[in-house]
């Protein structure tokens, strides 16, 4: 990928793909697909991008709603991100759920595009609480490495590198990225791709910060557990979902403009 390349991306997923945690719902959401665009662009490529994600999808609800769609605009690029959601909840079937995933790898690269995901980090290192879901956050991305492997997908393996549960990457919702995670994913994405300027710079470690004590950081989970995690199990118990009435942000391919 450089000058005068032609390069058709399409980013399909939830809610990390499509953005949230990295600007609101007001102005819009950029996320890493979109800063990965950017970086591909910055090659002197020429680079038309869509983003089909959104928020609060299930795997099988992304295949069923954004393959059909991405293979229609003939991606030579493509990322691929989901299963976090369904990882979270009760009924999670982990094999179900790869499966959705290896059928869009499968998809996209025998149609020609070439293929990248990621791993997930360590859920407990970023919320606590969320210990018990640790040997399916982990096995999950066994099954991942494992699938991408035998449809030659490229894999972003975040959860390998120290910096990818630095909490200053993570959103207050510890599900989301903030901007700096949203950009170092970006970067993780645009090494294991090879792009022309890539390097190692997203796993550098950032400044060392005081540790909190034992009653901040108690503190600092009661507000977790009364912010999030209650409302987000409220809108499981009535079968809703934080995606509902929403569509993708970027339907079709459009230009990326480089700065």
């Amino acid at each position: 990928m450089g000058p005068g390349d032609r390069v058709r991306y399409v980013a399909i997923g939830d809610s990390h793909t499509e953005g949230v945690g990295d600007g609101d719902d007001v102005l819009g959401v950029r996320g890493w697909a979109d800063r990965l665009a950017e970086r591909m662009a910055a090659t002197g490529a020429r680079v038309e991008y869509a983003n089909l994600a959104i928020r609060g999808r299930l795997a099988a609800r992304v295949r069923a709603e954004q393959l059909e769609p991405a293979l229609a605009l003939e991606p030579t690029v493509a990322t691929v991100f989901a299963g976090v959601n369904d990882v979270i909840r009760s009924g999670y079937d982990a094999g179900a759920v790869i499966g959705e995933l290896e059928a869009m790898f499968a998809a996209l690269t025998g149609a020609g595009a070439r293929v990248a995901t990621l791993t997930f980090p360590d859920i407990a290192r970023v919320a606590p609480l969320a210990r018990p879901l640790v040997p399916r956050v982990l096995d999950f991305n066994e099954r991942i490495r494992a699938a991408a492997g035998r449809h030659g997908v490229v894999v972003a393996d975040v959860a390998r590198y120290e910096i990818s549960t630095d909490r200053r990457l993570w959103a207050t919702d510890r599900l989301h990225c903030t901007p700096l995670g949203h950009d170092r994913i970006a970067g993780a994405l645009a090494s294991a791709l090879e792009l022309p300027g890539a390097d190692d710079a997203w796993t550098l470690p950032l400044p060392v910060l005081p540790r909190p004590g034992r009653l901040p950081a108690a503190a600092d989970e009661i507000r977790w557990l009364g912010a999030f995690l209650g409302p987000w199990v409220v809108r499981r118990l009535r079968g809703r979902s934080s995606g509902d009435g929403r569509v993708a942000k970027r339907p079709g391919l459009l230009p990326v403009e480089t700065g």
